[in-house]
């Protein structure tokens, strides 16, 4: 093999994601795309992967990359002549439950607006579906035609096929060595064969995918899992079937069982207790010669299962065992991979961590092909964000929570789901330990936030349910509190970063939507795609001439900061940005009484002539110093106050103690978003993302069309409008008993669903 000295784009790893990348880029046209393999395709997670393929997925956009794979694999075979052995029997998920049905239930409400199909089936039909299940435990099926299975290794193939017939070059075995990053932005990839000069790379290394990462200085949080599924010989029941039978999904079991030829295939996925992770690989490295290898078998670790799958499908008692695959699978800590650019790293980009890489490996490598050639995602995937993690995602943490997804893969996924392994982590606020007993904690981006405390007579902890539950009737009393008297809560997770340098106005006035505040005031900015989709929202403020702070929701830190930072290099800008995230403390103070409580505290004047909306500045509140501005995401009158963090227990003391006389009560991020909803504020990634256009999202206040600066996105957002609308943002009351919407359900009109996703505000408090 030969390689080229220069590249428009080296792809680093030859599994299936690797390969579907190199497909689509090529098809789509760019030049001098590289893949790397430093074995032979499909060595690592590939090869020995069980194939599964669904359109079902508990997301909400993931459907689509589900939907886009299996369309794509269906017409395969007729674009590149190679077989992809792709099987379409379809597949039923088995809720043997009540609650399990009351997820099915859900996750239909959910379905209504996408395209695929999916069913909730009777008892009866799924025994007509699968006739070798035993019925006793079966209460209901979730079915989608048109699922199945493909063989990984042809799938590969014919992508691979497909590439070099678009004119990607494939070359293997050629091992990447190291990487040098170049002032100019551009990479310098080093092999055995020599160096090649490229654009930007991408790491599709799987499980060798932290150490790509590690020469750059990253620190990649994946980790191989072992994953077992077991082959059964011929089964003269299947045998003697017509047709093929779909796929099963027993999930109280915790497995999956399809038809392989005349027999059976099925693989658990075994308890966080019991499951096994190759740690040795993330301390020491995979070891160097492994490519097509698999670990030793293990059945007494998985026995349980057998022993389940046996009592759901009587006929596996009979069945002969023939093989055993126990190979190594990469996960993330939250079990989806990471897909994109990488914040503090030019060009550089990665799609790693993929638990599920056959059914996301077609999706994935049009979604990020699109991204590459076009400069903004197709439809938002945040929850793909390799700036999801940060500093605080250490090595224990991953460990901790690859052993929870994986255990977790068939568990009920409720609304408002929390997860508890590996916390909290580095990253908590001055008043965790003041507050950790009193509330019940959520976990975001790292951090732990109040949800909502207790009072004596609460039923405590976290009990998750389809309906209402513990939290309801808690959170009702704290939205009172903020409406009628004064509330605390604790903010201090926001993504807070420091813009100054001579050319700050300037880059804030191409980057936002929204005009430059003055100094002393506060305005709320969009930062827009070049098509117009609402790629942020900060809170932006000028506190000193040239020195601006920027605030974001604590999700979406280091995606904003990745956007701002790749703006100030492609326009030359000199200005500097520092993250001050961690360091900073932030509290919120709200309700009728807040300026009277604050007044309290201080000697400047807070009065409305003196202190008005959206303006900020620097005081001191019982001699500590804060930047207070004057907003509050409740709608109520009310003051963000941002501190060093070390002041955060005496500026929350100080609080509290004037309040007495006013009743004053902490309140968490449930009764916030329950105030929010019903003043009509939106928030970023529930009413407005790279899906929405700010002006549908009824955003046009803070969307300034005239201002002279050429911002982002104006161009486009000129068109729209002058287009008009084909779709806006509504607000529906709903008469319910003790099932809310959380979201993204189906709005039936006519017997039509509606083909918005409307989000809903339900206001049970008023």
């Amino acid at each position: 093999t030969s390689c080229p000295y220069r590249a428009d784009t080296v792809i680093i790893g030859g599994g299936c994601v690797g390969v579907s990348l190199a497909y689509h880029l090529a098809k789509a046209g760019l030049k001098d795309v590289v893949l790397l393999e430093k074995s032979e395709l499909t060595a690592g997670s590939t090869w020995h992967a069980a194939g599964l393929t669904t359109y079902f997925h508990p997301g909400i956009n993931l459907k689509k990359i589900h939907a886009y794979s299996i369309k794509l694999y269906e017409k395969l075979e007729e674009e590149t002549g190679q077989a992809v052995g792709f099987h379409q029997p379809g597949s039923i998920r088995i809720a043997s439950t009540p609650t399990r049905v009351d997820e099915f239930k859900y996750q239909m409400t959910r379905a209504g607006w996408h395209p695929t199909e999916q069913y909730l089936i009777t008892p009866e039909k799924v025994q007509e579906l699968f006739p070798l299940l035993n019925m006793d435990k079966v209460l209901a099926g979730l079915y989608n035609p048109g699922d199945g299975h493909i063989d990984p290794y042809s799938l590969t193939m014919a992508l691979a096929a497909g590439a070099r017939k678009y004119g990607a070059q494939l070359n293997y075995p050629v091992q990447v060595t190291n990487l040098n990053s170049r002032s100019d932005g551009t990479w310098e990839v080093e092999t055995p064969l020599g160096i090649i000069q490229a654009k930007r790379i991408v790491n599709t290394a799987g499980f060798w995918a932290r150490e790509i990462g590690k020469m750059i200085g990253l620190q990649h949080p994946v980790i191989p899992v072992h994953h077992q599924y077991v082959v059964t010989s011929t089964v003269p029941e299947v045998k003697a079937l017509k047709t093929e039978l779909p796929v099963i999904r027993d999930l109280e079991g915790s497995y999956y069982l399809r038809q392989e030829r005349d027999g059976l295939l099925f693989g658990p996925y075994e308890s966080q207790e019991k499951m096994k992770l190759q740690d040795s690989w993330v301390t020491n490295g995979v070891p160097p010669g492994f490519g097509k290898e698999l670990f030793e078998s293990d059945l007494d670790r998985i026995m349980e299962y057998i022993e389940a799958a046996m009592e759901m499908v009587p006929v596996l008692k009979q069945a002969n065992i023939i093989n055993t695959v126990s190979g190594p699978i990469t996960y993330s800590p939250d079990i989806l991979p990471m897909v994109g650019p990488h914040q503090g790293v030019r060009n550089y980009w990665v799609a790693i961590g993929f638990g599920y890489g056959i059914i996301h490996a077609g999706g994935i490598g049009k979604y990020l092909s699109d991204w590459i050639l076009e400069g903004e995602p197709p439809f938002d995937l945040i929850e793909l964000d390799p700036n999801r993690y940060g500093k605080w995602t250490t090595t224990e943490y991953t460990a901790a929570k690859a052993r929870e997804s994986y255990g977790f893969n068939n568990i009920i996924i409720y609304p408002k789901e929390e997860r508890f392994a590996g916390r909290p982590t580095e990253r908590t606020s001055g008043l965790y330990d003041l507050l950790k007993t009193k509330c019940s904690m959520g976990f975001h981006a790292g951090w732990e936030q109040p949800h909502w405390f207790y009072k004596a007579g609460d039923e405590t902890g976290y009990k998750p349910s389809f309906r209402r539950t513990n939290w309801f009737d808690p959170v009702g009393r704290e939205y009172k509190q903020v409406m009628e008297k004064v509330g605390v809560i604790d903010l201090s997770p926001f993504g807070k970063f420091k813009v100054k340098g001579t050319d700050s106005v300037k880059l804030l006035d191409h980057l936002f939507a929204n005009v430059v505040p003055k100094v002393g005031s506060t305005n709320i900015s969009h930062m827009l795609t070049p098509r117009g989709k609402v790629y942020a929202e900060l809170t932006v403020s000028q506190l000193y001439p040239g020195e601006f702070m920027l605030v974001t929701g604590s999700g979406s830190e280091l995606h904003d900061l990745r956007w701002i930072e790749e703006e100030v290099v492609r326009g030359g800008y000199k200005v500097e940005i520092e993250n001050m995230t961690d360091e900073m403390g932030v509290l919120g103070v709200a309700g009728p009484y807040a300026r009277q409580v604050l007044q309290k505290l201080t000697s400047e004047d807070l009065s409305d002539e003196s202190f008005k909306f959206l303006q900020s500045r620097h005081l001191k509140l019982s001699d500590i110093a804060v930047t207070a501005i004057r907003i509050s995401y409740t709608g109520e009158l009310g003051w963000e106050l941002y501190h060093r963090k070390e002041d955060s227990v005496a500026l929350y003391n100080a609080i509290m103690d004037a309040g007495q006389k006013e009743g004053i009560d902490n309140f968490g991020t449930y009764a916030l978003n329950a105030l929010r909803l019903e003043k009509g504020f939106r928030a970023w990634g529930a009413e407005m993302n790279c899906d929405t256009n700010p002006l549908e999202a009824g955003l046009e206040y803070f969307v300034k069309l005239n201002k002279p600066a050429d911002f982002t996105g104006k161009k486009t957002l000129k068109q729209i409008k002058e287009e008009g609308l084909k779709r806006r943002l509504v607000y529906l009351t709903l008469e319910t008993d003790d099932v809310d919407p959380e979201g993204n359900e189906s709005v039936w009109h006519n017997g039509k669903h509606s083909a918005l996703e409307i989000y809903f505000a339900y206001e049970a408090y008023n």
